[in-house]
Parts: structure tokens; C-alpha cells; sequence
């Protein structure tokens, strides 16, 4: 046998299609019942593959690890994202925010074009094989006829970070690295929600969505929707600030982006006569319910100075206490750190292992940022894994 990939999601799926265009056969294993589950569970609501903006403003979108993505994101970009999904005959696409769908709006019939297609390829697949770690140098799996060892000339790692566990995304796998010695960086939630402990007041609001409003934390901006639940905040206004918040940034939101602070003032200081304080605000401020709701849930007692209230509105603190549990985050930080790999993202300390996708040490937002990073990053490594392999000699190969 001559290259193994672990992990079925779109980065491994990504690997092994680079690893046969090459010539190099290839055994792909996932220890779940089928592959790419968390991928179809994404396309659930509408599989958003990318985003349509120039490179350089979607570099931009990573928090952290750009600079290493750049490169990967250069060679498979949003455009081939389109060309890909337009490859394997589905049509795609753009919204108006220029997010990229394919027009049937589902994972499934992508992923069922690109196993076919594969499996055209010689693709050698199973289902249900959980990686165990190393035995003498062999991989060691179980698997369903019991334990099984494989021992190939390259091997991509591609199994995702710890978020989702039941999707298969579990992180065990780093007990595994660190058993061999191999570093690995601490597993962070990143696209998470936020927990807040509203008080009763906040009940009628739950499922309410707060739009127009910007988010502030530490030195991250975003201008989105969040949508108030039960447990908190949750939505793509408040996903890309993970990074801050994980630190312990403050987050404070502004409830009227688009009228300045001196605008404000002005709207406040008009008498209020006989109304009540809620009343006169909601007139003057003309916030929607759920934005008003905030401001009274987290500003109360309100300042009688027309000045700092206005303040207050364009940067009104939200008390919270951190990111949702790791498990429920959309995806995470942490992994294996791009100090430990190459360029071609083989590691340092074994030559011959790649890493890809989510076991890799970078942020994403949603949007298909995440999305084409894994991708890109399955492709970058199976192509230099099938280098590598061309690299050996025959004698090697064999004995491998």
C-alpha cells in the first residue's frame, strides 16, 4: 500500500482526490459509520462553500494563522472552490453578501459526486476504523473484523479538531501525538456562542435577532446578526470575536452603528414631557425591541446624563460569562502548530506524516472561510505528500 489518509471529512476527501490525481494509491479510513458527517451536517442549512471577494480581503478573514494559509489559499481560492463544486456538476450560486452556494443548497449530492468520482479513481475506502496510535511503527486501528495494522509509504492526517465530537471530531487523536512525542497546541472553541445569565425580563426576547448592531472585543470588530437564546448570544456577529472573548476581552456592542455619538446626544436632549424614561428612549433611539431590551437588560440603571447615555449606546458592555463548551462550538482552535510542520505541512519529527484541515492550529469564521481553508489545506497536503512519495526510492517503498 502506498498512502493512507485518516479522516473523511473535506480536507482528508481533499487529500486522498490530490493523492490519486498523482498516480499514488490511496486507503482512506474514517472511524465513523460514513464519511464527511460533519460536513453534511453543515450543508443542513445550506452549504455555504466560500466567500466571492479578492484574496486579499479574505485573507484577512483568518484572526489567526493567514500568514500560513496565505500560500494554500493562493493555490485553491474561492474561484477554484467554484470550479471544484462546478466540476463535480453542481451548479453554484452568490448570494448577496457574495457567499457561494451550490444551487441544490445540500451537502449531500456534492459529497456523493466526489466519492463517486473518487472511487472512478481506485480509491480504497472503510468505514468504522478508529485509529488506536502507533505499534512498532505500524498504524494501529480498530476496526470492525477486529484490530488491523497498516504500514504505508505516506500518510495524511486529517481528522479534525474537538468540537462535535458525535460527528466524529473529537480530539482524541492529540493523546495519541503527544504519546509519540509530537507537539500539539491546546484545543480553544472558536464560532461559539455566548454565554450570558439573562435575567426574567429577557424571557420574551428569546429567539429574537439583534440586527445593524457592531460588536466590539478587544481589538476584533464585526458588524452582524446575533440572535438572543436561552443560554446567551449566538450567530455570525458574534463567531468571529472568539478569539478575543477565549482571552478574556470585554465585549460591548453598538446598538446604532450607522448615527454617531453627537447624533445621539442630540436625539436624547429633546424634552421628554410626561413620558417614562423607556418610553422617551424607544421614540428618540427607535431601536427594535430586542436591541432595547438589551440596553435596559445591561445599561440599567440608565445615566440621567444625556452625554453618557449616548455613550452607552454606542458601546453598551455585555456581562457574560465566556464562550459556549468546546463541544458546541462550530469549530476550534489548537492542534497541531505550523512551527511543527514544514512548508509542505509534513511534520518536522516524522517525515512522511502531513496534517490538514481542522487539526491545524488557525481560526476561521463561518461564511466558507472555514470551509476553504480545510480544503485548501487537504489539497496543499496530499499534493506534497504525493511528492514525498515520488521522492522515495522503489526499495523504500516496498518495505514501507
Amino acid at each position: 500500500m502506498s498512502a493512507l489518509v485518516i479522516g473523511a471529512g473535506p480536507a482528508g476527501l481533499m487529500a486522498a482526490d490530490a493523492l490519486l490525481r498523482a498516480g499514488v494509491p490511496t486507503t482512506l479510513v474514517d472511524a465513523k459509520p460514513s464519511f464527511a458527517r460533519k460536513f453534511l451536517m453543515a450543508g443542513k442549512s445550506g452549504l455555504n462553500l466560500t466567500k466571492m471577494e479578492p484574496l486579499a480581503k479574505f485573507v484577512q478573514a483568518y484572526p489567526t494563522g493567514a500568514s500560513q494559509l496565505r500560500p494554500m489559499l493562493e493555490a485553491f481560492g474561492p474561484e477554484d472552490v467554484r470550479a471544484w463544486a462546478e466540476g463535480l456538476d453542481q451548479t453554484c450560486f452568490t448570494g448577496s453578501t457574495g457567499r457561494l452556494f451550490p444551487t441544490a443548497m445540500k451537502a449531500s449530492p456534492l459529497l456523493r459526486a466526489w466519492l463517486s468520482r473518487l472511487d472512478g479513481m481506485g480509491l480504497e475506502r472503510h468505514t468504522r476504523w478508529r485509529w488506536l496510535g502507533w505499534d512498532a511503527g505500524a498504524f494501529r486501528f480498530d476496526t470492525p473484523d477486529g484490530t488491523r495494522h497498516m504500514t504505508p509509504d505516506v500518510t495524511v492526517f486529517a481528522m479534525g479538531g474537538a468540537s462535535w465530537a458525535r460527528l466524529g471530531s473529537d480530539g482524541k487523536w492529540a493523546d495519541q501525538f503527544a504519546a509519540r512525542g509530537l507537539r500539539t497546541t491546546p484545543f480553544q472553541p472558536s464560532n461559539a456562542g455566548l454565554l450570558v445569565d439573562w435575567s426574567e425580563h429577557m424571557r420574551t426576547h428569546f429567539g429574537a435577532p439583534l440586527k445593524n448592531v457592531t460588536f466590539h472585543a478587544g481589538n476584533l470588530t464585526n458588524r452582524g446578526e446575533a440572535v438572543i437564546s436561552v443560554r446567551g448570544l449566538e450567530g455570525g456577529g458574534i463567531y468571529p470575536l472568539g478569539p478575543a472573548l477565549r482571552e478574556g476581552a470585554a465585549l460591548t456592542v453598538d446598538l446604532l452603528p450607522d448615527v454617531t455619538r453627537n447624533a445621539l446626544r442630540d436625539r436624547l436632549a429633546k424634552p421628554r414631557g410626561k413620558q417614562s424614561q423607556s418610553n422617551a428612549l424607544r421614540k428618540s433611539l427607535k431601536l427594535p425591541p430586542a436591541a432595547q431590551a438589551l440596553l435596559m437588560e445591561m445599561g440599567r440603571p440608565l445615566p440621567s446624563d444625556v452625554d453618557a447615555l449616548a455613550g452607552l449606546v454606542k458601546a453598551l458592555p455585555v456581562r457574560h460569562a465566556g464562550l459556549r463548551p468546546m463541544d458546541e462550538a462550530i469549530s476550534t482552535a489548537g492542534g497541531v502548530p505550523f512551527e511543527a510542520l514544514d512548508d509542505g505541512l509534513m511534520m518536522r519529527e516524522s517525515p512522511g506524516l502531513f496534517c490538514a484541515g481542522e487539526m491545524l492550529d488557525w481560526d476561521a469564521p463561518t461564511g466558507g472561510y472555514l470551509l476553504t481553508a480545510c480544503l485548501a489545506t487537504g489539497l496543499w497536503a496530499g499534493q506534497n505528500a504525493a511528492r514525498y512519495h515520488a521522492s522515495l526510492p522503489p526499495v523504500t517503498q516496498k518495505k514501507r
